[in-house]
């Protein structure tokens, strides 16, 4: 009896064990790979504050890339994508993007016109 509480009191130890290290393992390995994509981060980051500006719920793709420069038209959409901003074309054609979690502001504003 006391051999099978010795062994289980080891097994959950030794269970324990590598549980904390593979949570700090997990931990810096999710570190290392926000570095390595920092520059994605960081664009998706910008990408929500230039769309988040209280007094403008829409932005043209232009201003977008003026003020985020250095990405391909398609890498820059991709990433407008990956901080939750939607596509629309206004009448003249001209592309503008806003924050899905905007549009009940944006519709709200509409109405309010």
């Amino acid at each position: 009896m006391e051999t099978a509480l010795f062994t289980l009191a080891g097994t959950l130890f030794g269970g324990l064990i590598s549980y904390f290290l593979n949570r700090q393992q997990f931990k810096q390995q999710l570190k290392l790979h926000q570095e390595e994509n920092k520059t994605e981060f960081m664009a998706e980051s910008t990408a929500k504050h230039f769309l988040s500006h209280k007094a403008y719920t829409d932005r043209s793709f232009e201003t977008l890339q003026n003020h985020m420069g250095g990405f391909e038209d398609d890498e820059l959409r991709k990433i407008l994508v990956r901080a939750g901003a939607i596509r629309v074309y206004r009448e003249d054609g001209t592309e503008w993007w806003r924050l899905l979690d905007r549009m009940d502001e944006y519709i709200e504003s509409k109405k309010n016109k």
